[in-house]
């Protein structure tokens, strides 16, 4: 289980979006690479970042940004954010990322990620956002009809590494992970699930590592916040696995 820190990136700064609304930012770093190395220092071994600007226009806006977190930070590094071409994949691959996440374009072209997974092999997650389990799109500016289990297991058969869920009601509220409805999508499918949204106290870290076999928990607001120390949510995790083997 890995506790993942996440950096959305603005106009190259490290931000926070409430809800994804973008008149809602606050800009914690002027230099993305430092939350990096922050992050790092205290323990972090898979780092999440989001090109706001890029999900918003469908191509990458802030790849200096992306080059310097990459510099920075020793671990795994995955990135998403408007990634609607496979020359898009294969800069962020190039440019030493570990793993691509597409969003709006799963949902759009079944084919681009079937091409995607055939020429990216276990190096394409699917970022799957909902609202009331149906699917959101285009930065959450759009809900579709379709059910975020149905998108899952669809993926799941064209060889994607993983998938990020994240209940966008809860996302930058800090009030509470959507523990039922990321239970059942851990429990829908067999690639690794990874936790996006809401995770706001350690209280919600205790309950999403009862989930068993979920891979991983992003927390983004919470510990820029310190509602949660990233250090102790780490060891606490460690702890816990340690004492179940």
């Amino acid at each position: 289980m890995q506790i993942i820190p996440a950096i959305d990136l603005k106009d190259g700064k490290c931000v926070r979006l409430r809800q994804g609304k973008f008149e809602e930012v606050t800009v914690y770093y002027d230099n993305p690479e430092e939350a990096a190395l922050r992050w790092l220092t205290e323990g972090a071994e898979v780092l999440h970042v989001v090109d706001l600007d890029g999900a918003k226009e469908g191509k990458i806006r802030n790849l200096l940004s992306i080059k310097k977190i990459r510099e920075a930070f020793k671990g795994q590094i995955e990135v998403g954010g408007g990634i609607r071409r496979l020359e898009d994949i294969e800069l962020l691959l190039s440019s030493g990322i570990d793993r691509v996440i597409l969003g709006t374009i799963a949902v759009q072209s079944s084919e681009f990620v079937k091409e995607a997974c055939r020429r990216f092999p276990d190096k394409i997650i699917i970022g799957i956002d909902a609202k009331d389990g149906y699917v959101a799109v285009k930065g959450w500016v759009e809900l579709t009809k379709l059910k975020a289990t149905e998108l899952a297991l669809k993926m799941q058969d064209y060889g994607i590494w993983g998938i990020i869920y994240t209940d966008i009601m809860r996302d930058g509220m800090l009030t509470g992970p959507n523990i039922e409805s990321t239970r059942a999508l851990v429990e829908a499918v067999k690639v690794p699930i990874i936790a996006s949204g809401g995770v706001s106290s350690m209280d919600d870290i205790r309950r999403l590592i009862e989930i068993p076999n979920l891979w991983g928990i992003i927390t983004g607001k919470a510990i820029y916040s310190g509602a949660i120390s990233l250090k102790e949510a780490i060891e606490f995790v460690k702890f816990n696995q340690n004492q179940r083997v």
